[in-house]
């Protein structure tokens, strides 16, 4: 009989397999499996193994924490490593581990700012891989690319119906006042829609809700809020990183990259060209990070 493969090539599987998470997703977990069972094995002075794994600390992960902060870990990226690292020790001990509480680090308060790129794409992450079934974390993962990645308000997305489907290269929407619009969309906010619809227990029709709840009814848009509610919470992000605050960060990672006011007026959806003014006001240092960062990181 074959030996079993390591813990964390057996996790990463399971994600891509059990899971249906993103190449993107599996590559990340498993790195961050294999980053843990490294500083643990140098950590207790020998072979980590999964019963040993059932019996780490606080301290023990707090001690990793600081090892990967002292690596250069933003308050974003630990936050998002404690949950991975979650998700790997509730695997290694077959979902039955007692986890030690361990706060994640907070993100510093200040002047409102729009979700980076990078916690843009964490906090879809992290609301998709807390759901309960693996089509409900796809479904959730496309409705947030949707919202980020198209601009799209949380009801247009919500609101979609199979007629939509197979997306092509743009989307057309109705928006507030049954205002219709169309929004270009990116290869990977397609491939997210088209992998949620390729799961979906409830089949798509052409006249039925594309998203559908946990019971098969039309998808609440305060399922979305809550996930994003418990996913902010873990990542130590503001109160305001809310779903409409992804379409505001869509409309000015766009204005910092060079869009035209009109431009992203005709994108959002806005029927004043007042509406879209207020993100003009980005600070020098945000336009700075944006440029540093593609939109969106996927």
């Amino acid at each position: 009989m074959a030996d079993a493969p390591p813990l964390p090539l057996a996790y990463a599987r399971h994600l891509a397999r059990d899971r249906r998470r993103s190449a993107h997703t599996v590559r990340a977990y498993q790195a961050t499996a294999e980053r843990l069972i490294a500083f643990l094995g140098t950590h207790w002075g020998g072979a980590v193994t999964p019963e040993m794994l059932g019996k780490i600390s606080a301290a023990d992960l707090r001690a990793y924490l600081a090892a990967r902060r002292g690596e250069g870990l933003t308050n974003v990226s630990a936050a998002r490593e404690l949950s991975a690292v979650r998700g790997f020790l509730k695997f290694a001990g077959g979902g039955e581990v007692d986890l030690p509480r361990v706060r994640g680090p907070r993100v510093k308060k200040g002047v409102p700012r729009p979700v980076s790129p990078q916690e843009a794409i964490a906090l879809a992450e992290e609301a998709s891989e807390d759901a309960a079934e693996p089509w409900i974390a796809a479904r959730d993962w496309a409705v947030l690319l949707l919202l980020y990645g198209a601009g799209l308000r949380i009801g247009e997305a919500v609101g979609l119906t199979g007629a939509v489907l197979p997306l092509g290269e743009t989307l057309r929407v109705t928006g507030k006042r049954g205002k219709t619009r169309i929004v270009p969309l990116l290869p990977q906010v397609r491939e997210a829609v088209a992998a949620y619809a390729a799961q979906t227990p409830w089949g798509v029709s052409k006249e039925a809700p594309l998203f559908r709840g946990a019971k098969g009814g039309p998808l609440p848009p305060g399922a979305i809020r809550k996930a994003v509610r418990k996913a902010r919470v873990h990542l130590g992000l503001s109160e305001r990183t809310t779903p409409h605050a992804l379409r505001h960060s869509f409309a000015t990672h766009l204005l910092g990259r060079g869009a035209d006011l009109r431009a992203l007026q005709e994108l959002l959806g806005h029927a004043s060209l007042s509406s879209t003014q207020i993100y003009t006001q980005v600070d020098a240092a945000h336009l700075l990070d944006v440029y540093r960062n593609a939109h969106p990181r996927a």
